[in-house]
């Protein structure tokens, strides 16, 4: 190859080292103080859609459970999307890497549009997330698939995902007391609309990747959601708040001005 094509080549193809290699494997540890109605004094990490797959290999999920980490969470809250589709990743392999998360501290999980249910079976991936299950199970951490638990001082509830029609707020909020913040995780922000009558202060989301590739001057415009102002970071829902990280992984490979992130957010 000459010099001349060699360079033609090179620049031809930099446009896209940024988007497809650079950036999908930019870690964002982002700090948020969220005042709750009452005082917890607790660190949450907040992790979503790792999305473990060809384009998310466990280096980047490794990366982000070890940034998040070095936060030194009291309590650490994943929301979903752990898979992308069928066969495409090493579940004994993810398992122990997820087993670092509950080795450090409680882990609480909820279950994402990819990770299994109806959603997902029209979509080439699992119809049920028996999978998911078992690599939480055998990696020490608490799924709430529409249920609640008392921890660090505030009440979790976990709902299962809106796109695959498990959402059972009945059940998930059957012991909820009042006693105490309460806390949603819930993987998709639009769930708030199915869940505006029940008791909750603050909900933790993923779902959207913040919008993954933001093109200039279109914005948000090609989230997953209905809401477009819940795409991403901790915003007011009336006297509520959402938090909704861009994620960890991707889809297809490829983010664009929207870094991959591990939140903490610092409760007060």
């Amino acid at each position: 190859m000459t010099r001349r094509k060699f360079l033609l080549s090179f620049f031809g193809a930099t446009p896209l080292l940024y988007p497809c290699w650079f950036e999908p494997r930019w870690l964002d540890v982002t700090h948020q103080h969220v005042r709750l109605p009452e005082p917890v004094g607790c660190r949450i990490l907040h992790l979503a859609d790792l999305h473990a797959s060809v384009f998310v290999r466990p280096s980047m999920i490794n990366h982000a459970i070890t940034a998040g980490l070095a936060q030194k969470p009291d309590l650490i809250c994943l929301t979903g999307d752990f898979i992308t589709t069928r066969q495409d990743f090493d579940a004994v392999r993810y398992a122990a890497a997820l087993r670092r998360l509950s080795a450090a501290a409680p882990t609480y999980a909820v279950l994402g549009n990819h990770d299994g249910g109806s959603w997902t079976r029209r979509h080439f991936g699992y119809p049920d997330h028996r999978l998911v299950e078992r690599i939480l199970e055998d990696a020490g951490i608490e799924l709430l698939h529409n249920r609640s638990v008392r921890t660090a001082g505030m009440t979790l509830v976990g709902v299962g995902d809106l796109w695959n029609d498990e959402v059972d707020a009945r059940r998930a909020f059957a012991e909820v007391d009042g006693a105490g913040p309460t806390v949603l995780l819930a993987h998709n922000p639009d769930t708030k609309d199915v869940l505006r009558r029940r008791p909750w202060d603050l909900m933790l989301s993923g779902h959207t990747h913040g919008g993954q590739v933001l093109i200039p001057f279109e914005g948000v415009r090609y989230a997953p959601v209905r809401d477009k102002r819940y795409v991403a970071g901790l915003k007011p829902w009336g006297s509520r708040l959402i938090h909704v990280t861009r994620g960890v992984g991707n889809l297809g490979g490829v983010r664009f001005r929207c870094r991959p992130e591990a939140s903490l957010l610092i409760c007060a």
